[in-house]
Protein backbone atom coordinates (compact mmCIF):
# COMPACT_ATOMS: atom_id res chain seq x y z
CA UNK A 1 0.00 0.00 0.00
CA UNK A 2 2.54 2.22 0.74
CA UNK A 3 4.37 1.44 -2.66
CA UNK A 4 1.06 2.18 -4.38
CA UNK A 5 0.94 5.39 -2.85
CA UNK A 6 4.42 6.80 -4.28
CA UNK A 7 3.59 5.10 -7.26
CA UNK A 8 0.42 6.82 -7.95
CA UNK A 9 1.72 10.19 -7.26
CA UNK A 10 4.70 9.80 -9.28
CA UNK A 11 2.88 8.52 -12.46
CA UNK A 12 0.32 11.37 -11.95
CA UNK A 13 3.82 14.10 -11.58
CA UNK A 14 5.38 12.40 -14.85
CA UNK A 15 8.29 10.79 -12.95
CA UNK A 16 9.86 7.67 -13.51
CA UNK A 17 11.06 5.20 -10.70
CA UNK A 18 13.17 2.84 -10.13
CA UNK A 19 12.18 0.00 -7.40
CA UNK A 20 15.06 -2.51 -4.83
CA UNK A 21 14.48 -4.31 -2.13
CA UNK A 22 16.89 -4.96 0.01
CA UNK A 23 15.92 -6.91 2.91
CA UNK A 24 17.68 -5.32 5.29
CA UNK A 25 21.09 -6.78 3.58
CA UNK A 26 24.06 -4.24 4.55
CA UNK A 27 25.98 -5.22 1.54
CA UNK A 28 22.93 -4.89 -1.10
CA UNK A 29 22.04 -1.59 0.37
CA UNK A 30 25.23 -0.63 -0.79
CA UNK A 31 24.93 -2.18 -4.10
CA UNK A 32 21.96 -0.55 -4.82
CA UNK A 33 22.73 2.82 -3.56
CA UNK A 34 25.40 2.69 -5.97
CA UNK A 35 23.35 1.46 -8.71
CA UNK A 36 20.85 4.08 -8.22
CA UNK A 37 23.49 6.90 -8.53
CA UNK A 38 24.91 5.40 -11.65
CA UNK A 39 21.83 5.69 -12.91
CA UNK A 40 21.08 9.41 -12.35
CA UNK A 41 17.89 9.30 -10.24
CA UNK A 42 17.08 12.78 -9.01
CA UNK A 43 16.32 11.86 -5.13
CA UNK A 44 15.24 8.61 -2.73
CA UNK A 45 12.24 7.24 -1.21
CA UNK A 46 13.02 4.60 1.67
CA UNK A 47 10.87 1.93 2.96
CA UNK A 48 11.68 0.49 6.38
CA UNK A 49 15.37 1.33 6.15
CA UNK A 50 18.12 2.33 9.00
CA UNK A 51 19.62 5.43 7.45
CA UNK A 52 23.16 6.59 9.87
CA UNK A 53 24.23 8.76 7.35
CA UNK A 54 23.99 12.04 5.25
CA UNK A 55 22.68 11.07 1.69
CA UNK A 56 23.75 12.40 -1.07
CA UNK A 57 20.51 12.74 -2.93
CA UNK A 58 17.28 14.68 -1.77
CA UNK A 59 16.04 11.50 0.59
CA UNK A 60 12.29 10.65 2.10
CA UNK A 61 12.29 7.92 4.72
CA UNK A 62 9.12 6.22 5.45
CA UNK A 63 9.30 4.60 8.97
CA UNK A 64 12.83 6.23 9.43
CA UNK A 65 13.34 7.19 13.20
CA UNK A 66 17.30 8.97 12.92
CA UNK A 67 17.44 12.71 12.34
CA UNK A 68 20.11 12.93 9.46
CA UNK A 69 20.51 15.90 7.32
CA UNK A 70 19.00 16.05 3.93
CA UNK A 71 16.55 13.27 5.19
CA UNK A 72 13.12 13.94 5.70
CA UNK A 73 11.22 11.12 7.95
CA UNK A 74 7.48 10.42 7.32
CA UNK A 75 6.74 8.52 10.68
CA UNK A 76 3.54 7.35 12.40
CA UNK A 77 2.74 8.74 15.95
CA UNK A 78 3.12 5.82 17.91
CA UNK A 79 2.18 7.47 21.27
CA UNK A 80 -1.18 8.12 19.61
CA UNK A 81 -1.08 4.18 19.03
CA UNK A 82 -0.25 2.85 21.83
CA UNK A 83 -2.69 5.12 23.73
CA UNK A 84 -5.56 4.26 21.46
CA UNK A 85 -5.09 0.35 21.58
CA UNK A 86 -4.26 0.25 25.62
CA UNK A 87 -7.19 2.85 26.51
CA UNK A 88 -9.32 0.59 24.27
CA UNK A 89 -8.19 -2.72 26.43
CA UNK A 90 -8.29 -1.13 29.75
CA UNK A 91 -12.09 0.13 28.99
CA UNK A 92 -13.15 -3.70 27.95
CA UNK A 93 -11.93 -4.35 31.71
CA UNK A 94 -9.54 -5.06 33.97
CA UNK A 95 -6.12 -6.34 32.02
CA UNK A 96 -2.96 -8.32 31.95
CA UNK A 97 -1.50 -7.31 28.95
CA UNK A 98 0.99 -9.58 26.44
CA UNK A 99 3.15 -7.45 24.28
CA UNK A 100 5.33 -9.01 20.84
CA UNK A 101 7.77 -6.71 20.51
CA UNK A 102 8.77 -6.27 16.81
CA UNK A 103 12.20 -7.88 14.81
CA UNK A 104 15.52 -5.82 15.72
CA UNK A 105 15.51 -5.47 11.78
CA UNK A 106 12.46 -3.16 11.67
CA UNK A 107 12.96 0.38 12.30
CA UNK A 108 9.62 1.34 14.16
CA UNK A 109 10.40 -1.69 16.38
CA UNK A 110 12.46 0.50 18.98
CA UNK A 111 10.27 3.69 18.80
CA UNK A 112 6.90 1.67 19.13
CA UNK A 113 7.99 -0.29 22.14
CA UNK A 114 9.34 3.18 23.82
CA UNK A 115 5.76 4.63 23.24
CA UNK A 116 4.09 1.78 24.51
CA UNK A 117 6.07 1.55 27.63
CA UNK A 118 5.44 5.50 28.25
CA UNK A 119 1.92 5.64 27.80
CA UNK A 120 1.69 2.27 29.94
CA UNK A 121 3.32 4.70 32.80
CA UNK A 122 0.67 7.37 32.22
CA UNK A 123 -2.19 5.17 32.15
CA UNK A 124 -0.62 3.21 35.43
CA UNK A 125 -0.50 -0.18 33.75
CA UNK A 126 1.88 -2.14 35.14
CA UNK A 127 4.17 -4.69 32.21
CA UNK A 128 4.72 -8.19 33.37
CA UNK A 129 8.68 -8.56 31.82
CA UNK A 130 7.25 -12.55 31.34
CA UNK A 131 4.39 -11.01 28.99
CA UNK A 132 7.15 -9.88 26.47
CA UNK A 133 7.55 -11.88 23.72
CA UNK A 134 10.18 -10.80 21.39
CA UNK A 135 9.28 -11.46 17.62
CA UNK A 136 12.56 -12.76 15.55
CA UNK A 137 13.09 -11.99 12.14
CA UNK A 138 12.09 -15.48 9.47
CA UNK A 139 12.74 -16.29 6.07
CA UNK A 140 8.75 -16.52 5.32
CA UNK A 141 6.88 -13.61 7.29
CA UNK A 142 4.08 -14.97 7.47
CA UNK A 143 5.12 -17.63 10.53
CA UNK A 144 6.63 -14.68 12.39
CA UNK A 145 4.09 -14.47 14.76
CA UNK A 146 4.19 -18.81 15.84
CA UNK A 147 7.14 -19.22 18.06
CA UNK A 148 6.38 -16.19 20.46
CA UNK A 149 2.85 -17.25 21.15
CA UNK A 150 3.42 -21.05 21.73
CA UNK A 151 5.98 -19.41 24.00
CA UNK A 152 3.29 -17.30 25.29
CA UNK A 153 0.89 -19.97 26.08
CA UNK A 154 4.04 -21.13 28.42
CA UNK A 155 4.59 -18.37 30.54
CA UNK A 156 3.88 -18.43 34.47
CA UNK A 157 1.47 -15.62 34.26
CA UNK A 158 -1.90 -15.54 32.73
CA UNK A 159 -3.12 -12.68 29.95
CA UNK A 160 -6.37 -11.56 28.90
CA UNK A 161 -5.19 -9.52 25.81
CA UNK A 162 -1.87 -9.50 23.08
CA UNK A 163 -1.13 -6.43 21.22
CA UNK A 164 0.91 -7.85 18.88
CA UNK A 165 3.72 -5.73 16.93
CA UNK A 166 1.64 -6.35 13.68
CA UNK A 167 -1.19 -7.70 12.11
CA UNK A 168 0.55 -10.50 10.31
CA UNK A 169 2.24 -11.57 13.98
CA UNK A 170 -1.11 -11.17 15.68
CA UNK A 171 -3.14 -13.77 12.86
CA UNK A 172 -0.46 -15.73 13.03
CA UNK A 173 -0.70 -15.89 17.66
CA UNK A 174 -4.86 -16.39 17.02
CA UNK A 175 -3.94 -19.24 15.24
CA UNK A 176 -1.64 -20.99 17.45
CA UNK A 177 -4.59 -20.15 20.31
CA UNK A 178 -7.26 -21.99 18.36
CA UNK A 179 -5.56 -24.98 18.24
CA UNK A 180 -4.48 -24.64 22.15
CA UNK A 181 -8.22 -23.93 22.46
CA UNK A 182 -7.84 -20.53 23.42
CA UNK A 183 -11.07 -18.44 22.19
CA UNK A 184 -10.50 -15.33 20.94
CA UNK A 185 -11.99 -13.05 22.16
CA UNK A 186 -13.65 -15.21 24.54
CA UNK A 187 -10.00 -16.01 26.64
CA UNK A 188 -7.91 -13.41 25.20
CA UNK A 189 -8.38 -10.03 23.16
CA UNK A 190 -6.14 -9.67 20.26
CA UNK A 191 -5.13 -6.39 18.33
CA UNK A 192 -2.89 -6.14 15.76
CA UNK A 193 -1.06 -3.39 14.15
CA UNK A 194 -0.84 -2.12 10.16
CA UNK A 195 -5.13 -2.85 8.88
CA UNK A 196 -3.84 -4.85 5.84
CA UNK A 197 -5.95 -5.57 3.19
CA UNK A 198 -7.24 -9.25 4.42
CA UNK A 199 -7.37 -9.11 8.05
CA UNK A 200 -10.83 -8.30 8.51
CA UNK A 201 -11.76 -11.33 7.02
CA UNK A 202 -9.44 -13.71 9.37
CA UNK A 203 -11.28 -15.82 12.25
CA UNK A 204 -12.12 -13.62 14.47
CA UNK A 205 -11.95 -10.21 12.35
CA UNK A 206 -9.07 -8.18 13.89
CA UNK A 207 -8.80 -5.21 15.39
CA UNK A 208 -5.82 -3.41 14.51
CA UNK A 209 -4.13 -0.12 14.56
CA UNK A 210 -4.70 1.37 11.11
CA UNK A 211 -1.67 3.07 9.31
CA UNK A 212 -2.49 5.46 6.65
CA UNK A 213 -0.21 3.68 4.28
CA UNK A 214 -1.27 5.19 0.96
CA UNK A 215 -1.24 8.45 2.54
CA UNK A 216 2.50 7.83 3.54
CA UNK A 217 3.50 6.88 0.02
CA UNK A 218 1.91 10.39 -1.13
CA UNK A 219 3.36 12.16 1.51
CA UNK A 220 6.63 10.61 0.89
CA UNK A 221 6.57 10.98 -3.07
CA UNK A 222 5.40 14.78 -2.87
CA UNK A 223 7.39 15.75 -0.06
CA UNK A 224 10.29 14.64 -2.42
CA UNK A 225 9.25 15.88 -5.47
CA UNK A 226 9.09 19.46 -3.96
CA UNK A 227 12.94 19.20 -2.75
CA UNK A 228 13.40 18.28 -5.91
CA UNK A 229 12.21 21.34 -7.81
CA UNK A 230 12.88 23.39 -5.06
CA UNK A 231 9.57 23.89 -3.79
CA UNK A 232 9.87 24.00 -0.14
CA UNK A 233 12.69 23.93 2.39
CA UNK A 234 13.83 21.23 3.68
CA UNK A 235 11.76 19.57 6.64
CA UNK A 236 13.29 17.01 9.05
CA UNK A 237 9.75 15.46 10.29
CA UNK A 238 6.30 14.43 8.86
CA UNK A 239 4.24 12.76 11.32
CA UNK A 240 1.16 10.92 10.56
CA UNK A 241 -2.04 10.33 12.84
CA UNK A 242 -3.24 6.07 13.11
CA UNK A 243 -6.81 4.99 13.81
CA UNK A 244 -8.06 2.62 16.18
CA UNK A 245 -10.24 -0.13 14.07
CA UNK A 246 -12.07 -2.24 16.55
CA UNK A 247 -13.49 -5.82 14.88
CA UNK A 248 -14.53 -8.88 17.04
CA UNK A 249 -11.00 -10.03 18.17
CA UNK A 250 -11.59 -7.92 21.13
CA UNK A 251 -14.39 -7.84 23.65
CA UNK A 252 -14.68 -7.46 27.60
CA UNK A 253 -12.83 -9.33 29.62
CA UNK A 254 -13.58 -12.38 31.41
CA UNK A 255 -11.97 -15.12 34.14
CA UNK A 256 -8.34 -15.05 33.38
CA UNK A 257 -6.88 -17.85 32.81
CA UNK A 258 -3.38 -18.99 32.62
CA UNK A 259 -3.33 -20.95 29.28
CA UNK A 260 -0.50 -23.42 28.03
CA UNK A 261 0.16 -25.73 25.12
CA UNK A 262 -1.24 -29.62 26.13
Amino acid sequence: MVISGIEALLRKSNFFFLTVAHRHDEHLMRSYSQLLLSRGVEGVITIDTSIDRQPVLPTVAIAGHRRIANATNIVLDHHCAARLVLRHLLDLGPRQIAFFRGPSCSSDSLPRWNAIQEVSAELDLPIHPELILQLQDTPNPSDIGYPAAKALLTTKLPFTSLFAYSDISAVGAMSVFREAGVGVPRDVSVVGFDDISWVSLAIPPLTTVRQPLMEMGRVAAQTLLDRIEDRTSFIAEIALTPELIIRKSTGPVRQPARPHLG
